[in-house]
């Protein structure tokens, strides 16, 4: 997988005490990368995080993307090659709590990070990690393509938007002059084991189904690219390589599910249910709750024609892995680092044999 490119390459990765971050580190590390990571302590307990003790395993260091002298003395010292920035303030409801924070985390601790990495010589490629809510969403049947406007209603959304904007500006500012690569991605709603975060469906659900309690769920009509968490990390692992090999590939990136796998709520709750085994839900009416989209969609023909990247899983298959993960957690033993590795590699074999039918 990848040809040994990330093997001894070093690695920034910012966020990645979190879901997605912890995911994108075991994944480097069986591809062999030397990891320094940088975020906050994890936020939820438990944390998958924690859960696969990867403080252990890395670089690990504990600090605020707001503040850009810890962020600038992690760069100066690690000396990056690459880096994946993953740190945010990621959930639309926080956002209408925290605004503020919202801001000050996804737009200026990107640009901290951008002027830690003007700072050294080393950082070849960047993968800004957004979001595929940073569109302008009119809310229509079709899926954002890469050069659509960016918006957002939400502080989260905006933030994000703000985010892709900013990126724009120093990529040609300043990156391009020094040949640094930098790339945005853009994903939608992840799922998979190890996502503990509040507010989020697949993590509300496995807390009311572990307790025997009956699922709640919102907006059940509301349509979401749901993929497995390992998709996008795919994307951003392919990107980064690709980016440090040729800057014809630097430049926004959508990755998501095909339009056969974009599921209601609701659709989605029956099909962890059934994967579990039992359970039950209501949806929750008269409640008075902030605004958040209903239909959501993106475009993924520049990274399947280009990148030559493309939905692995369907959407029954991504739940499946997703429930398998919880359940070995609560119910066996197993070391939760060495079946995420397992589930990983099972993720690689299958991107194999999907190649191999193409031939």
């Amino acid at each position: 997988m990848f040809d040994n490119f990330f093997k001894n390459k070093k690695i920034l990765l910012t966020g990645h005490t979190g879901f997605k971050g912890s995911w994108l580190t075991a994944w480097l590390l069986k591809l062999g990368a030397e990891v320094c990571g940088f975020a906050l302590e994890p936020n939820t307990n438990p944390s998958m995080f924690n859960i696969l003790k990867l403080e252990n395993k890395i670089k690990h260091n504990i600090g605020d993307i707001r503040n850009s002298l810890e962020i600038e003395k992690v760069v100066d010292e690690f000396q990056p090659e690459i880096v994946f920035h993953l740190a945010a303030q990621p959930l639309v409801r926080v956002s209408y709590e925290e605004p503020k924070l919202t801001y000050e985390t996804n737009v200026i601790g990107t640009l901290n990070l951008f002027e830690a990495v003007r700072k050294v010589e080393s950082v070849k490629t960047i993968i800004n990690v957004t979001t595929d809510k940073c569109y302008e969403n009119k809310e229509w049947v079709w899926g954002y393509r890469e050069d659509e406007p960016m918006g957002g209603y939400d502080p989260y959304s905006s933030s994000k938007g703000c985010v892709e904007l900013l990126s724009s500006s120093y990529r040609r500012s300043f990156f391009e002059k020094r040949n640094i690569n930098l790339s945005t991605a853009r994903a939608g709603n992840v799922i998979g084991g190890g996502d503990w975060a509040k507010d989020r469906l697949i993590p509300d659900v496995v807390r009311a189904l572990s307790k025997n309690q009956e699922i709640k769920i919102r907006n059940p009509r509301a349509i979401r690219p749901w993929q497995h968490v390992l998709e996008p990390l795919y994307g951003y692992l392919l990107l980064a390589k690709k980016t440090y090999e040729n800057n014809q590939f630097v430049g926004a990136w959508n990755f998501g599910p095909y339009d056969s796998d974009i599921l209601t709520v609701e659709e989605v709750v029956k099909l962890t249910i059934k994967k579990w085994g039992k359970g039950s839900y209501n949806e929750e009416k008269n409640i008075e709750e902030p605004h958040e989209a209903m239909m959501l969609k993106l475009d993924i023909s520049k990274a399947r024609y280009y990148l030559k990247w493309e939905p692995t899983y369907n959407s029954t298959q991504a739940i499946e892995k997703t429930i398998e993960w919880y359940k070995d957690y609560f119910e066996s033993t197993s070391d939760m680092f060495e079946y995420t590795q397992k589930q990983i590699e099972e993720f690689e074999n299958e991107i194999e044999v999907k190649k191999w039918k193409k031939i």
